[in-house]
C-alpha cells in the first residue's frame, strides 16, 4: 500500500462558504477534499465541483445515517449521480442505501462505499465488511465508535493488501486511527472541524504529529490516561523527535481503563508510554518493572533552588499516582510529608510511604504547613474556575500546583493573593518529558525545546 493521503471534510452554511473552505484546504496540503453537501442548505454540484485545486470526495450523507441531508433518497441519489457525472474523483454512497445501480455503472469505480456505526463496534462487522468488498466498490470506508482502545484492535483483522479500505474509530478512543492510518490500513485519514466525533484538525495533524512522516513502520509511543485533550505531550515529544531525526510519533492513547491500554500496546507494539489520571496506580501494578524517577526528579528539582527541602513541613493534596510520587521525593530529600485527601484509605496508603501517621483529613490545618502541593487534576482545564482548597487557608510560603493547563490555576491564583511563592505545573511536566525522551531515543532534547513545544500548544 502507498502512503496514506489526508482527506480534509468540509462544509458550510451555503455555496460560497463551502467553496472557500474547498480551497483553504487545498491550501493547507490535502491530498483529497471531502465536500459534505449535505451540509449545505443549497447544494449545487456544479458550484462545488467548479474550480476545485485538489481531488475531491463528493458526500451527501443521509439523516439516517449520521448526516445532514433531509431530502428524499431519490434527490440524494440524483446528487451523487450528478457528481460523478461531472467529473468528481470519488462519491460517498452508504452501503445500507441500496444505490447498486449507481455503483454498477461505474462498476466500482471511484465510489467509497461506507458504513457508519455511532454506537459501538457490531458484532458482524467483518461479515459487514465483506459483503461490502463483493459489490466491487473501489474503496470500503467503515467507520464505528470506539468506546475503548480495545476496540480500534477490530480493524486490524480487516487488512487485505487486495481491497482498498479505510477504517476510521470515531470518539476521543478512536484517536489512533485517525493518527496512524498505516498501522490500520487504511487508504487515507480524514481530517477538519469536528465534523465527525474526534475528528482532528488538519494544521495539528501535520505539525504536531508530523502525518507525512508516519508509515507502518513508525515507532508508537503515546500518553494514556483518560480524557487527554488537554495534554501537551504529544507536543513536547513529537517535537524531540522531529529535532532528532527520530522516526517515531507520539500519540494520545484515551483508555477505558488499564487493561485496555495493555492489550492496545501489545498488539501495536507501543514501544513507550507516559501515564497520567487516572490509571497511574493501576498501570504501575502491571508493567514489569517500575521506576518513579520521572515524578521524583520532576517535582523535586522544580523546588530546589528555590527552598531547602530538609525538614521542610510539606502538605500534599490527593492521594492518587502523582501523590505517591511527589510524597516519596520529597521524604527522600528530608521533607516531613503529610497527606490529605478525600478517600481516607488511599491517603493512608500513601501516608505509609513517608513513614507518617495518616492525617484523617481532606485539608491542612491552620499553620501546619511550609510547602503545599496539589497533585489532583482539580482546576484543569476546561474547569479552570475550581479549586481544590477553595476551602483552604494559604498561611504558608509556597504553593506548588501541578495542573500545567491553565498556566495560571485558581489554586496558584488565590495562594499569590494570600501572598505565597508559586510554582506552575509546567516545571515537572518538561522535566518528566526531557527524562522520558532520553530513555527513548538515547539522547537529550536541546535544553527549551519542550518548553517551547509546550507553551506553543498553551
Amino acid at each position: 500500500m502507498s502512503s496514506p493521503r489526508l482527506c480534509i471534510t468540509v462544509a458550510g452554511p451555503d455555496m460560497t462558504a463551502l467553496r472557500r473552505q474547498r480551497d483553504e484546504a487545498s491550501t493547507q496540503g490535502a491530498d483529497l477534499v471531502e465536500l459534505r453537501l449535505d451540509l449545505v442548505r443549497d447544494p449545487d454540484v456544479s458550484g462545488a465541483l467548479e474550480g476545485r485545486r485538489s481531488p475531491v470526495i463528493v458526500t451527501c450523507r443521509a439523516k439516517w445515517e449520521g448526516g445532514g441531508f433531509t431530502g428524499s433518497e431519490s434527490e440524494r441519489l440524483t446528487i451523487l449521480g450528478e457528481a460523478l457525472r461531472q467529473g468528481a474523483d470519488y462519491v460517498d454512497v452508504e452501503f445500507k442505501a441500496g444505490f447498486d445501480d449507481l455503483i454498477r455503472s461505474t462498476r466500482g469505480k471511484q465510489i467509497v462505499l461506507s458504513m457508519h456505526d455511532f454506537e459501538g463496534v457490531p458484532a458482524d462487522l467483518a461479515a459487514q465488511v465483506r459483503a461490502m468488498r463483493a459489490t466491487g466498490a473501489d474503496i470500503v470506508k467503515v467507520a464505528v465508535m470506539a468506546r475503548s482502545l480495545f476496540d480500534n484492535l477490530s480493524f486490524l483483522d480487516l487488512r487485505d493488501e487486495s481491497c482498498r479500505s479505510v477504517f476510521v474509530g470515531m470518539g476521543a478512543c478512536g484517536l489512533p486511527t485517525r493518527l496512524l492510518p498505516a498501522h490500520f490500513g487504511s487508504e487515507w485519514t480524514y481530517a477538519g472541524d469536528a465534523h465527525a466525533p474526534g475528528q482532528l484538525d488538519a494544521s495539528r495533524m501535520l505539525k504536531e504529529f508530523r502525518f507525512r512522516d508516519i508509515t507502518a513502520q513508525t515507532a508508537l509511543y503515546g500518553i494514556v490516561g483518560y480524557p487527554l485533550a488537554h495534554s501537551l505531550s504529544p507536543s513536547m515529544h513529537n517535537a524531540a523527535f522531529r529535532a532528532a531525526g527520530v522516526d517515531a510519533v507520539y500519540v494520545p492513547m484515551p483508555a477505558a481503563n488499564a487493561d485496555d491500554f495493555l492489550e492496545f500496546a501489545k498488539a501495536l507494539h507501543v514501544r513507550g508510554a507516559s501515564v497520567t489520571i487516572p490509571y497511574k496506580v493501576d498501570l504501575f501494578g502491571r508493567v514489569d518493572a517500575a521506576d518513579q524517577v520521572s515524578t521524583q526528579v520532576g517535582a523535586v528539582n522544580t523546588l530546589r533552588g528555590r527552598v531547602h527541602l530538609r525538614g521542610l513541613r510539606a502538605a500534599v493534596l490527593g492521594a492518587g499516582g502523582a501523590a505517591r510520587g511527589v510524597a516519596v521525593a520529597l521524604f527522600t530529600a528530608g521533607a516531613e510529608v503529610s497527606v490529605y485527601a478525600r478517600n481516607p484509605d488511599r491517603a493512608a496508603e500513601v501516608s505509609r510511604l513517608v513513614n507518617r501517621k495518616p492525617t484523617g483529613l481532606a485539608l491542612p490545618p491552620v499553620k501546619s504547613w511550609d510547602l503545599l502541593v496539589n497533585t489532583t487534576p482539580v482546576g484543569t482545564f476546561p474547569d479552570i474556575d475550581q479549586s481544590p482548597f477553595a476551602a483552604g487557608i494559604f498561611d504558608g510560603k509556597i504553593a506548588y500546583d501541578l495542573v500545567y493547563n491553565p498556566a495560571d490555576t485558581q489554586f496558584l491564583k488565590d495562594a499569590a493573593a494570600a501572598g505565597c511563592e508559586t510554582i506552575g505545573g509546567l516545571d515537572m511536566l518538561v522535566a518528566q518529558a526531557e527524562d522520558q525522551s532520553e530513555w527513548w531515543i538515547g539522547r537529550r532534547p536541546a535544553a527549551g525545546l519542550m518548553r517551547e513545544a509546550a507553551m506553543a500548544r498553551l
